[in-house]
């Protein structure tokens, strides 16, 4: 009798030695935020899939991303002490560091834009000469710079309405479609989507890519690199963030290479997490952000210093910025994220050489 009791004694305090340990596990992981542009969406889904693979737990983080809103500005939250990292299109936090805030990009997911300008086929527009004279719609915020670009380099003065009439364009392509606009700006993975997930009055199916003209800003050559990881500097200074912040882009990277090579699974993990738009929707746009990210010659993450040089040109033309910038961003954090993987994981592509994108099928309305 006496045995069985000190042996439940003995199991009891082994099971609270194990809680306790557990819980002091779970306590010692570092909590960080992650502040995204918009809600929750493909656009984002390599972070998601980190959190949901325990990637970043792994990493001994404990991360909660919040969303973004019209009325969200990653800059002001990632500077304010809201978020530890954030995610945005570069020009829009060289214009924050500008104007003094100490942010820095630390890792440049997208390798590519993914801005068109959208028309349909009767409008005449194959290119951005054939803008002049046209309703052009953009969403400002800092989303028109690659079109000014485009437009003064064809000699087209965006400010003067005698060339074009620049209208302020809603967050989606009603404009188009109703005929407001000649061209309607787009993202490969949302906008240009809602239009193929429309039906056509005149046929009764939906629009098909052969109906429309896209202009492309990588072709015109005013693309600006887009969605990056930032930090303050203030935050990367404090001992030990680095560290921190090399583990959160390892991670990080994880989640992107697992969304390329677990494609139907990343999409289902987006759904999880309370997208506005449907899972046809969420299957294109998952899509289309693998093209701007694979294949990432020099690795995922890292500077393509070209891409900076243009994106940086087409900053100080369009005013966006009004001196060089000096230090906005460094490639040693995800130099050494990108090393600890080929490391300790060397079959993990990390390049995306053969990457090939998927065939994706236009569903009404993105359901």
């Amino acid at each position: 009798m006496l045995k069985k009791r000190i042996l439940a004694i003995v199991i009891v305090s082994a099971l609270l030695l194990a809680g306790t340990l557990g819980g002091a596990r779970a306590q010692d992981k570092v909590k960080v935020r992650l502040q995204l542009q918009w809600v929750a969406q493909s656009q984002f889904a390599g972070y998601y899939a980190a959190v949901a693979k325990g990637f970043y737990a792994d990493e001994g983080l404990d991360v909660t991303i919040l969303e973004g809103a019209v009325d969200i500005v990653p800059q002001q939250v990632v500077a304010s002490g809201g978020a530890e990292f954030g995610i945005a299109w570069v020009p829009k936090v060289l214009a924050s560091r500008e104007e003094g805030a100490d942010l820095i990009n630390i890792a440049q997911i997208f390798q590519r834009s993914g801005t068109l300008q959208v028309s349909f086929k009767t409008a005449g527009i194959t290119g951005i000469a054939d803008l002049k004279g046209k309703r052009v719609g953009t969403w400002g915020f800092g989303n028109e710079h690659e079109l000014f670009a485009a437009l003064r380099a064809a000699g087209i003065d965006p400010d003067n309405k005698d060339d074009v009439t620049i209208v302020n364009q809603s967050f989606d392509m009603s404009q188009l479609l109703n005929g407001e606009l000649d061209a309607a700006q787009a993202m490969t993975y949302n906008e240009y989507a809602q239009v193929l997930e429309q039906m056509n009055p005149e046929t009764g199916e939906l629009f098909k890519p052969e109906e429309l003209d896209v202009i492309n800003y990588n072709d015109v050559g005013t693309a600006m690199l887009q969605d990056h990881i930032f930090a303050s500097e203030a935050f990367l200074a404090m001992e030990g963030n680095e560290e921190v912040a090399v583990k959160f882009i390892r991670a990080s990277i994880r989640g992107w290479a697992y969304c390329r090579d677990n494609f139907d699974e990343c999409v289902e993990i987006v759904l999880a997490n309370g997208p506005t738009l449907g899972k046809g929707h969420m299957t294109w746009q998952l899509n289309e952000i693998n093209k701007l990210i694979w294949p990432s010659p020099a690795g995922i993450g890292m500077m393509d210093e070209a891409l900076w040089a243009q994106t940086v040109k087409v900053a100080l033309e369009g005013k966006v910025i009004t001196k060089e910038p000096e230090g906005a961003y460094r490639s040693d954090l995800v130099t050494k994220a990108l090393e600890g993987l080929m490391k300790d994981m060397p079959d993990l592509d990390l390049m995306g050489e053969k990457y090939e994108p998927k065939t994706v099928e236009v569903t009404p309305g993105g359901e």
